[in-house]
């Protein structure tokens, strides 16, 4: 069998899907049970930062850290019970790229600060766990993006060297991640507008306007 030209490796929360009014709604029971309200306005003020640094917003520096541990996986564990009992959706052009790729033997990982757990409820909810050769997640690295660690972890396990890996990502710390690991990289505007993500190769508003042959172009523009 030919080597693959290339592989990908796929950012998850606002590329694959989008994830964030579940972690609103798992937040916000978890603080209510702290006897906490907790809005829109506090999750975008928060959103994408640690659990742990969430949590001391919330509730202020001197929780102890016994207490951070459980309440963030009383979240988690939310988080992960919602997408079983309700599913999620993939967001546009994302379940046709992942069947395109794999039907052409492209290999595909997922590299996300998330734990490993919730992205393998994302890929149970959705069907995916045969399309991806390989998961990166918050535990497999000691720092997250932009330290292109995930994304070089990716590429070892897919057996693929870092020059012949295309990053789909939508936040501007990933695409220096990306720059960091010697990979390419487009970028979705789901997350960030587009001129926060002028360091990626190419800037799209959704994957169902990326052409078929775009990634092969990509790599072939040297």
């Amino acid at each position: 069998m030919d080597e693959p030209p290339f592989a990908v490796v796929w950012d998850m929360d606002g590329v694959l899907v989008d994830s964030a009014p579940y972690h609103f709604r798992a937040w916000q029971e978890v603080f209510a049970a702290e006897g906490i309200s907790f809005d829109q306005e506090a999750f975008r003020r928060t959103f994408g930062q640690r659990n742990d640094t969430i949590i001391a917003d919330v509730l202020g520096p001197d929780i102890p850290p016994a207490r951070v541990a459980a309440i963030g996986a009383a979240k988690e564990a939310r988080y992960r019970s919602l997408i079983a009992r309700e599913g999620i959706s993939p967001l546009p052009g994302a379940s046709d790229w992942i069947r395109r790729l794999h039907e052409r033997g492209i290999p595909q990982a997922i590299a996300s600060s998330a734990p490993r757990a919730n992205i393998e409820a994302v890929l149970k909810a959705l069907a995916w766990e045969t399309f991806f050769e390989a998961i990166v997640s918050a535990e497999d690295v000691a720092q997250g993006k932009p330290d292109p660690a995930s994304f070089l972890i990716a590429a070892q396990r897919l057996g693929m060297p870092p020059d012949r890996c295309i990053v789909i990502e939508d936040a501007p710390a990933g695409i220096e991640a990306a720059r960091r690991a010697g990979m390419r990289c487009i970028a979705l505007s789901t997350s960030h507008p587009p001129h926060a993500l002028s360091g990626a190769d190419r800037v799209i508003p959704t994957l169902e306007i990326l052409p078929p042959d775009a990634l092969d172009r990509l790599l072939g523009a040297e």
